[in-house]
């Protein structure tokens, strides 16, 4: 299968926990990043093809912003290594450059290992 991501994968050194906004409930921990897509670890899976406006907490240290705040589309839904969890992808979409530069700085701070 051809590799269609445009940025490099890279794992986080923290679970920032991600919230939708609609309905305050927590969706999962975002286990990577990038300006153009996530993934996100959950105990509860999610339906494929659905959009999401969702918020990220952000380290203090990163930013003067406690959340970042984004719509995703979700295209993926798989358990994870250990059953009780799901590995689930997004698209992010409509992300303004002003937060891609941040998902940016916050990859270059926390992450560490490209695949």
């Amino acid at each position: 299968m051809q590799e269609r991501r445009s940025f490099p994968r890279k794992y986080l050194m923290f679970y920032s926990r991600v919230f939708n906004v609609k309905t305050g409930e927590l969706v999962g921990h975002i286990v990577e990043i990038t300006p153009t897509g996530a993934m996100l670890i959950s105990e509860t899976p999610l339906e494929t093809n659905v959009n999401y406006h969702l918020k990220m907490e952000l380290p203090d240290e990163l930013s003067s912003k406690q959340f970042l705040t984004f719509d995703a589309r979700s295209v993926w839904c798989n358990h994870d290594i250990i059953p009780a969890f799901y590995d689930i992808g997004f698209q992010l979409q409509n992300v303004p450059q002003s937060d891609i530069d941040l998902i940016q700085h916050l990859v270059d701070a926390f992450g560490f290992r490209e695949h």
